[in-house]
């Protein structure tokens, strides 16, 4: 059972519940092939049937972890930072990614957008869902957009969300991995009919990381 106090730490931002750190490559986006140490922080109300990651829902299950105590474990490995869930903005990342920059790291995040955005980042990775659309003014600052393609009516919604991001912004579709057969071929095809976009791989599914 969680106390009060904690749990008003935690809606601070001073901890946070941590489902697991881990130092691997990066497999996805504009950012993959680097060696980057992951801090997945516990808790999504987005809720996508294809999640797979659908332990780290539930926040009540990962241990409320004080900022200076992921900062000292993550910095150890490397400066690279990746922020990812569940979905990390369900909470104030102030805390963490000021005490992270203190430490003259890179701090990258992957988000659905659905929350206000809070912390500092190098590089916001927005993966827009269906169920519950990015907050507006998260668009212009994404550096890249990564879509999941599930299914060919996912193409129409990547393009909807294109539209509302900068000019800058990096475009990828990605197969959702349990149907990335059907979807693959779809994929490349689209993208050499609509070149702005990038494809996008799991790549540590193929190397067998994390």
């Amino acid at each position: 059972m969680i106390s009060e106090e904690t749990k008003q730490l935690v809606d601070k931002g001073i901890m946070l519940p941590l489902m697991e750190e881990f130092y691997t490559i990066q497999g996805e986006g504009f950012h993959k092939g680097t060696a980057a140490y992951f801090i997945r922080i516990g808790g999504c109300d987005v809720g996508c049937h294809w999640c797979d990651v659908k332990e780290s829902w539930d926040a009540e299950v990962h241990p409320p972890t004080r900022i200076g105590q992921i900062i000292e474990n993550a910095i150890k490995y490397s400066k690279t930072i990746v922020v990812t869930g569940g979905e990390p903005l369900t909470w104030d990342m102030t805390e963490l990614t000021e005490g992270l920059k203190k430490k003259g790291c890179s701090i990258h995040i992957e988000t659905s957008g659905a929350y206000d955005l809070t912390g500092t980042w190098d590089w916001i990775c927005l993966s827009p869902k269906k169920i519950k659309l990015p907050k507006p003014e998260i668009y212009p600052l994404a550096n890249e957009l990564k879509v999941i393609i599930f299914n060919k009516h996912d193409f129409k919604f990547a393009e909807e969300q294109a539209a509302q991001v900068g000019e800058d912004c990096i475009l990828y579709l990605q197969p959702e991995w349990s149907n990335r057969e059907k979807m693959i071929p779809l994929i490349v095809d689209y993208v050499m009919q609509n070149p702005k976009w990038k494809v996008s791989l799991q790549t540590h599914k193929y190397l067998n990381i994390p």
